[in-house]
């Protein structure tokens, strides 16, 4: 057994969702939320490079040392996969791992708004999903996939770096590709992809100008894409997709993305009461004054389309956010910490809420 599987044993053991490692510190994990220690004795960088390099390809690991960072999967068998991404730091070599479920959890399991299984059943366009990182995105995706996967028989093809969730074929046929291993990067993959006859392609990031380019090619002839970005919420996503291209090329982008944006699901991650996490959405669908609003460059009326969307299952996250509070899910204080417009919220607090470190 390789010693970091002590550790990443030990995390589990306590409940957390990361491993964080840094020479000088005591090995932390995320429980809840909050990084605590899961052991007293600092780590040394030579402990540091034993638990790091024991687990890494000897390719890999040279690629480590010249680049200062790496992403891989790391599994133990029967226990759980992680996905490790391998930094350097003021103090040396350092490392998180994110425990990725080997089950793939389904709508009803992560209580999923019905309005995702609606972008499930499209035959082509992009759909994002957004969030910051650690908000749940891979999972909400894995979700989605699966409920294809169950209903229908298409041609998946996923990239990611790593690969984190591993869908067995139901109905549907899923290769799984690794950016690094598999491919030398996501443009590249989403290259080879347009050869391979897909009906679905899942870019795990959206990062590079030629990865959100070829994505939208892929969606504009036919594909049904679903991406990733870290955004907020749909406007900010629509913004940046339409900025990481130059101030000549824009024009094009916004008919291009006009005509194949399918829908936007933005993400965030509240503490529930009284312990663990709950996900709150933004959910903007297909409307006829969609594509129109992005061709002029409205952007800042999207707002007012996800709200009179709501029949349609469109709902933005100051909606879901008060729902959660509404039902006892979470406390007025956490909605308002992450309401974008928080007057509202402020009504719902109780003296003394705002204090306290928040």
């Amino acid at each position: 057994m390789a010693a970091i599987d002590t550790l990443l044993r030990l995390m589990l053991e306590k409940g957390g969702s990361d491993l964080h490692l840094t020479v000088g510190l005591p090995p932390k994990a995320r429980i809840s939320g909050n990084l605590t220690p899961i052991g007293d004795t600092p780590v040394t960088a030579e402990k540091m490079t034993v638990l790091l390099e024991e687990i890494c390809p000897p390719a890999r690991w040279k690629q480590f040392l010249e680049k200062k960072d790496l992403d891989l999967a790391h599994e133990i068998p029967g226990v759980a996969r992680f996905r490790g991404n391998y930094l350097c730091n003021h103090w040396g070599q350092a490392a998180v791992f994110r425990q990725i479920p080997s089950k793939i959890l389904s709508f009803d399991d992560l209580k999923l708004p019905p309005a995702l299984k609606k972008l499930c059943n499209l035959q082509e366009g992009l759909v994002l999903v957004t969030g910051p990182t650690g908000s749940g995105k891979s999972t909400t995706l894995a979700a989605m996939i699966d409920h294809i996967n169950a209903t229908s028989s298409r041609h998946i093809i996923t990239i990611e770096d790593p690969i984190e969730f591993v869908h067995q074929n139901k109905q549907s046929t899923i290769v799984h590709r690794e950016v690094g291993e598999h491919t030398g990067s996501f443009a590249a993959a989403l290259k080879g992809a347009m050869r391979h006859d897909p009906d679905i392609l899942l870019v795990g990031e959206m990062r590079e100008l030629e990865t959100i380019k070829l994505a939208l090619g892929c969606a504009s002839m036919g594909m049904l894409v679903f991406g990733t970005l870290h955004t907020n919420n749909a406007p900010k996503t629509i913004d940046r997709i339409i900025n990481a291209f130059p101030a000549d090329e824009q024009n094009q982008v916004r008919v291009m993305l006009a005509s194949c944006l399918a829908g936007v699901v933005s993400q965030l991650l509240c503490k529930r009461l009284p312990k663990g996490r709950c996900a709150v959405h933004e959910i903007l669908l297909q409307h006829e004054a969609l594509p129109n609003t992005i061709r002029s460059g409205q952007i800042n009326n999207i707002r007012a389309l996800i709200e009179g969307g709501g029949a349609d299952g469109m709902i933005t996250m100051d909606q879901s956010l008060l729902a959660r509070v509404q039902d006892g899910s979470i406390a007025p204080v956490e909605a308002y910490m992450k309401a974008a417009n928080k007057p509202p919220f402020a009504a719902l607090l109780k003296p003394g809420d705002l204090d306290g470190g928040h």
